[in-house]
């Protein structure tokens, strides 16, 4: 298990993108599980199978990445998935 704190926050986006595809990759040859945490949806869709919400420190949803941003349970977490520009996940 591998725990990723912001490890790609203060990258520009193509150094992100070239981090992102590497531990992916990881993933997929050596069979890893990382425990990715990120305030960046977007990075957190891309890296997700597994999706745990937190607010406060207090978990407000927690299930499939996908399912959570195609419909979000909680309040707070269709507010965050709001925050996204739209188009950028292609959910509505």
């Amino acid at each position: 298990m591998i725990i990723c704190d912001e490890s790609v926050s203060a990258l520009d986006v193509s150094v992100q993108a070239q981090v992102l595809n590497l531990l992916n990759d990881l993933k997929d040859t050596y069979g890893f599980t990382y425990i990715f945490i990120s305030h960046d949806l977007l990075v957190v869709k891309f890296m997700s199978d597994q999706l745990l919400v937190m607010n406060r420190g207090k978990i407000e949803e927690i299930g499939e990445a996908d399912s959570i941003y195609e419909s979000p349970k909680k309040n707070y977490t269709k507010e965050l998935i709001k925050a996204i520009p739209k188009g950028v996940l292609n959910i509505e």
